[in-house]
């Protein structure tokens, strides 16, 4: 017995010490990939997930009910707007950087750029797995590239594509899990759907870029980009009025269910009076935000659907 207790704790050390190793290179190599060391540490720290284990198709229902009324609530507080989809009326000054009115289509040769490295996540709305589709990637690009390329030029996303599968995230550890209030909606979208979107998205950030469309000071969802980018450009502009002898106010806005809550018909608008998309281009944006279904799937428990009349898909790639 005691050379098995001896043995025992020699296992114990000795899986205590890989694992420790282990993860010390993992966050070691991460030190230049702020998402990557975050997503580690999160691993590392997260307790199991014994909220989901919760669920029922009834407290489902109830969540989605929670959410669609959420966002009627907020825009009903909201300044009056047009909600209407009317498609938007012409500039009033024509500008000067050439339209992006239509998309470019994409070929199967170039179609693995926009899939390769993705996460092998699969959403309940898929047929097969995620992984299973990319090694059957050659055989079928030529498809997928088609159902991609009709969507393109016709401007208009098929319904199946603008259906998601919700899952509600806790905001924060150790908030109450029986109130929707501390739940936030993350859309689960098909894998055909996230590849059109990464299609569109290169297209209109090459359109930005081209034309110096960002905002000066954005530093969310733009490349080489991020908090640290805001954090620098905060804290400098901070020690400068400090050495000038001046007296700061720094403005913070927490702007609640933010993407939820956006206008269609002011950000169809904006698409087209300030970065100047116009055409097929601008009828595809129109028909992405229309019409979009969701429900909310925990486990094998399952709401009815839902219909979004305002927002963009928190988990979307273009949202």
């Amino acid at each position: 017995h005691k050379a098995y207790s001896d043995f025992l704790q020699q296992y114990k050390d000795a899986l205590k010490s890989a694992r420790s190793t282990f993860y010390s290179d993992l966050i070691d190599t991460s030190s230049n990939n702020p998402k990557s060391l975050f997503s580690t540490v999160n691993k590392l720290l997260a307790p199991p997930d014994t909220v989901s284990n919760s669920f029922t198709t009834d407290k489902c229902n109830l969540f989605l009910s929670f959410f669609h009324n959420k966002i009627i609530s907020i825009h009903s507080s909201l300044v009056t707007s047009p909600t209407s989809l009317d498609p938007p009326s012409p500039p009033p000054n024509p500008l000067n950087f050439p339209p992006l009115a239509h998309f470019s289509p994409v070929s199967p040769l170039d179609l693995p750029k926009f899939i390769t490295g993705t996460k092998n996540s699969t959403s309940c709305l898929d047929p097969i797995p995620t992984a299973l589709l990319k090694n059957c990637l050659p055989v079928i690009s030529p498809l997928i590239s088609n159902i991609i390329n009709t969507s393109l030029s016709t401007g208009c996303v098929p319904s199946p594509l603008k259906l998601a599968s919700v899952s509600p995230i806790l905001k924060k550890l150790g908030l109450d899990p029986t109130s929707p209030h501390n739940f936030r909606p993350i859309s689960n979208l098909p894998f055909i759907s996230k590849t059109l979107e990464r299609v569109v998205a290169a297209q209109l950030k090459t359109h930005l870029t081209s034309n110096n469309l960002y905002e000066t000071f954005q530093s969310g969802f733009r490349s080489h980009h991020s908090t640290e980018t805001a954090l620098l450009k905060v804290t400098n502009d901070l020690l400068l009025s400090s050495d000038s002898g001046q007296v700061t106010i720094l403005i913070l806005l927490d702007l609640s269910a933010a993407f939820d809550t956006i206008n269609h018909s002011i950000l169809l608008s904006r698409l087209q009076s300030s970065i100047n998309i116009t055409g097929t281009a601008l009828t595809w944006f129109t028909s992405y935000l229309t019409n979009r279904q969701q429900f909310i799937k925990v486990n094998n428990c399952t709401s009815a659907t839902a219909p979004l009349s305002h927002g963009v898909p928190q988990g979307s790639v273009l949202g």
